[in-house]
């Protein structure tokens, strides 16, 4: 039996409704494998959604398909460790997540990694003209924590009018000149 996606759970509280998955079960036996994972909410029906919520569905499940597998494994983890808490603290967490400002719950869709680093990331990264969306995201995925961290000082330091064309400069770097242009703009 194929459950539904855990992650929609996770990433779309507010479209939940409460639903049990059943427990594996061997085939051979009929006896249960392991003991269940605490129930999470499994996404409200597809026809239940209006228009902007099935935009932000789908919106959401493109950035899970975007995501590697070592971010997929993540979020994963993320969700049995949340799934292993008492329901009083799942809540608290989902409430928390729920009143962050839209933009930065937004960026945790592009993984745990960059996720962390968005608040950060975002006076830059966060209203990106559709052409640039591609490659900034693949520039994004390809630094490192360290390399988030001081794309994240440019990005806060760098007065709005002039977002676009540091952007557009570090974009057209080759992958080899990231790094020294991260340390020369961070150390300004």
């Amino acid at each position: 039996m194929t459950s539904k996606p855990w992650w929609l759970a996770v990433l779309l509280p507010s479209l939940a409704a409460a639903q049990s998955l059943p427990a594996p079960l061997d085939e051979t036996t009929g006896t249960v494998i392991a003991a269940p994972a605490p129930a999470l909410a499994a996404p409200a029906p597809w026809a239940t959604l209006d228009a902007a919520g099935r935009a932000d569905a789908r919106a959401r499940y493109a950035a899970w398909r975007a995501l590697d597998e070592a971010e997929r494994t993540r979020v994963r983890q993320a969700r049995a460790r949340v799934a292993a808490l008492p329901a009083d603290q799942q809540q608290a967490l989902r409430t928390r997540f729920d009143a962050m400002d839209r933009l930065y719950r937004d960026g945790w869709r592009m993984g745990p990694r960059i996720g962390a680093h968005y608040p950060g990331l975002q006076p830059m990264f966060g209203y990106l003209p559709p052409a640039q969306r591609p490659a900034a995201l693949a520039l994004l995925a390809s630094l490192d924590d360290a390399q988030l961290d001081r794309l994240s000082v440019i990005s806060r330091r760098t007065a709005p009018q002039d977002r676009d064309a540091v952007r557009a400069e570090l974009l057209a770097l080759a992958p080899g000149a990231r790094e020294a242009w991260l340390r020369k703009h961070a150390g300004r």
